[in-house]
Parts: structure tokens; sequence; C-alpha cells
């Protein structure tokens, strides 16, 4: 293992602890609530996809060594498509 993986792995421990003695529901809503938010925030909603970008990425990094290839590929379109919708609303035409 890497020392970069390993340095993150120690550091994200704290955080996923809490996050895995939270109710399986609450994750979910907040990043649909981020999503939400996003969406009806003109201007700067953009910078909450962003965000939710970042977290999604960071989990699928942590994940990353023990998902199929199946399961790579549609966390990499999700993190794809909210990226899609950021860059849409940053840039409008």
């Amino acid at each position: 293992m890497s020392s970069l993986r390993t340095a993150v792995e120690t550091a994200s421990l704290p955080a996923l602890t809490r996050l895995s003695r939270l109710p399986r529901a609450v994750p979910f809503l907040v990043v649909l609530a981020l999503m939400v938010a996003g969406i009806l925030v003109p201007g700067w909603g953009w910078l909450l996809h962003v965000l939710v970008a970042v977290l999604l990425l960071w989990l699928l990094y942590l994940g990353w060594p023990q998902l199929r290839t199946a399961e790579r590929t549609m966390r990499v379109a999700v993190v794809a498509v909210v990226l899609a919708v950021a860059v849409t609303q940053a840039f409008p035409r």
C-alpha cells in the first residue's frame, strides 16, 4: 500500500467513524439536499455540486481497492454527472 493511501486512510478514520454511526439515510439525504440546493441557488449553487463531487471522490478513493469493475464504473459515472452539472451551472451560455 502506498504511503499516500495510508495517510489518507489514517486521516479519514475519524470522519468515517462518525459517518458510520449515522443512520444510513442521513448521508444520502445530505447529498440529496446539497444537490437540490445547488440547482435552486442561482449564481454560486455550482459550488455545492463541487462539494458533493469532492465528497464522492473521497469515498470512491477510499473504497476503490474493494470495488469490482462494474461498481467502479458506476461510481465514476455518478461523479462525472455531478461534475457535469457543476460545470454547466458555472459556465452557462
